[in-house]
């Protein structure tokens, strides 16, 4: 589904004029009678869905009087309906020119646009209705519809809360004040929206799946299950609840029945990405790179994929020896993919080609630094203006290069290890610096991510690592990102000797970020960038992970086929942080 969308139904209005129109000036004369009598002619048989001799009649009208608003308004719905929305944007605008000041033109031509993801359009209709008439309920629950698509919560809460205190019967307001409450993580209140949207439509399935996924995403797998399960009673065709089952098998740690789910999913609905890209995380999670890069494509037509595929009018690249020109590499996803990634660039290197590889900018310095041979460039953002593109002969992101190296368990042996060369002399300037004369080794720890997907299963409270911080032969850095004093506040509460060295922000200049892990002897580090990072700088990484972890740690081993350095920890069961703790400190 569509980031526009969200699952958003829009409330239509043209019901409105499915009855004699109330006119401030009552028409006279004969042509007007006759205009009269079709419209009362034509309007029953709209109501009764008689639409063809419906429509005849408003054609009839406007050949009488072309300038006929309503038969106008009510044919560009017909044409809506019809799959025409640009000859339906067209007819009510005409609507609109004649007669501005009917809220109703407005709010329906929101929808058309709506509809079409002319989100901007759609707003500004919707507006212009509730500036004509303040108190229509639907106009402020469509408002609230394009704010969500948008992403501008705030406005959009506000529009349902004013379309419910307009219609408290409202069922889809309700569902979906709740499904943005849900965006915040505000998941008790969420829940009291999907209950109201149930009490007003019992058969409002949706919201009972929705319900779901906030248990889920809490980690209450058991009690999520169950709406699950209540739901496919109800609608066992509802391809979001199969999907849905399957990601809870996956947290559950039952990934073969996980992926039947998927599949059933997209058996009920063939064009559901994010159940097949799913199916290849579990593909990829098992081993299975073969089929999983094949279906690892899937990622672009998702609404969470951030990155968006760029519309090159040069071919991707298929891993051949180009004689046209460089292959242009652009980086995908988030930093720590970037990184992970970049460890197939000396495969693509050895192809023959020369290279380009456009990364995030914070990125530039290292990359640069680590691939010598290879131009690296940062492509301009959009504030910074359009910038012409180097001329390349073939494109691929970098997402897309396991798929061309790494389709096999054996093409694992050509990893690089390291790959990533931090800067020397800032690297020695932080090993001067942290250097305790006891001759302590420096251990590197990060302990927190605010992914929004994962990061509450991801994180770990500073108070599990007592052990370790008893451990009379290791300094503690810190190399987790955020604020300084935030950070200095957890350490004091666990009682743990960490440093937090504030002339460091790992967010805004990473190439000094790995000069600092590259100072460490050991990093200890739950699953964000600072262990792709670590990792991919040689370093002797421990990486702490979840029951269920990220596709990229794949199964049960305790090793990494992409990081040679990398040792894996990984939790007996759900929650349980300090048995992994506990391994880690027998190894240091």
């Amino acid at each position: 589904m569509s980031k526009a969308n969200r699952g958003n139904r829009v409330k239509r209005n043209e019901h409105f004029f499915l009855k004699p129109p109330n006119r401030s000036v009552t028409p006279i004369g004969e042509e007007s009678a006759i205009t009269n009598d079709l419209l009362k002619r034509a309007l029953q048989y709209h109501r009764a869905g008689h639409l063809v001799e419906a429509q005849q009649i408003y054609r009839d009208i406007l050949t009488v009087d072309p300038n006929h608003e309503d038969s106008l308004h009510l044919l560009g719905m017909m044409a809506f309906h019809a799959g025409d929305p640009q000859k339906a944007i067209e007819m009510v605008q005409a609507a609109i020119a004649i007669n501005p000041t009917t809220a109703a033109y407005h709010s329906n031509l929101g929808t058309i646009f709506h509809s079409q993801n002319k989100l901007e359009e759609a707003a500004c209709c919707y507006q212009n209705a509730l500036a004509l008439k303040p108190a229509l309920a639907e106009a402020h629950y469509n408002l609230g519809n394009v704010f969500h698509a948008q992403d501008k919560l705030e406005d959009a809460i506000a529009c349902y809360e004013q379309a419910l205190a307009l219609n408290p019967g409202l069922a889809e307001a309700h569902y979906n004040l709740g499904n943005t409450l849900r965006s915040q993580e505000k998941f008790d209140e969420t829940i009291g929206c999907f209950k109201r949207s149930l009490a007003i439509d019992h058969g409002k399935y949706e919201a009972l799946h929705n319900w779901g996924n906030v248990l889920q995403a809490q980690g209450k797998l058991e009690e999520a299950m169950v709406f699950y399960e209540r739901v496919l009673h109800v609608h066992p065709g509802y391809a979001k609840a199969h999907y849905s089952v399957g990601c809870a098998l996956q947290a559950f740690g039952k990934p073969a029945e996980a992926i039947d789910c998927y599949r059933r999913a997209r058996a009920l609905q063939p064009d559901f990405a994010q159940a097949a890209f799913s199916e290849s995380l579990v593909q990829l999670l098992q081993g299975e790179y073969a089929e999983g890069w094949q279906n690892f494509d899937w990622r672009w037509r998702t609404k969470d994929h951030n990155t968006p595929m760029r519309n090159y009018l040069q071919p991707l690249w298929r891993g051949a020896k180009l004689s046209s020109g460089p292959v242009l590499i652009w980086g995908e996803q988030g930093i720590g993919d970037e990184i992970m990634f970049a460890g197939l660039i000396p495969d693509a290197m050895r192809t023959g080609n020369k290279l380009i590889l456009d990364c995030a900018p914070r990125l530039q310095s290292l990359f640069a630094r680590s691939f010598p041979e290879v131009t690296v460039i940062v492509r301009p953002s959009r504030e910074q203006g359009q910038a012409a593109e180097p001329a390349f002969a073939a494109h691929l992101p970098s997402g897309s290069l396991p798929g061309l190296f790494r389709a096999t368990k054996a093409a694992f042996a050509a990893t690089t290890s390291p790959y990533l060369v931090a800067d020397p002399d800032a690297r020695e300037r932080f090993r001067y610096r942290y250097a305790d004369p006891s001759g302590k080794r420096l251990a590197g720890i990060a302990w927190h991510t605010n992914s929004r997907n994962s990061g509450r299963n991801r994180s770990i409270d500073l108070a599990v690592f007592a052990s370790l911080f008893a451990m009379p032969q290791y300094h503690w850095v810190s190399l987790q990102y955020g604020d300084h004093g935030t950070l200095e506040k957890q350490a004091l509460e666990a009682g743990a000797p960490i440093l937090v060295d504030r002339s460091v922000d790992q967010l805004s200049d990473i190439d000094l970020f790995a000069a600092q892990i590259a100072a460490m002897d050991v990093v200890v580090t739950i699953d964000n960038s600072t262990a792709h990072l670590a990792a991919a700088l040689g370093i002797p990484t421990f990486v702490l992970l979840p029951f269920a972890a990220d596709w990229r740690w794949l199964q049960v081993r305790e090793d990494s086929p992409w990081y040679p350095t990398a040792r894996l920890f990984r939790q007996d069961k759900r929650g349980d942080w300090q048995s992994v703790a506990d391994k880690v400190r027998s190894l240091l």
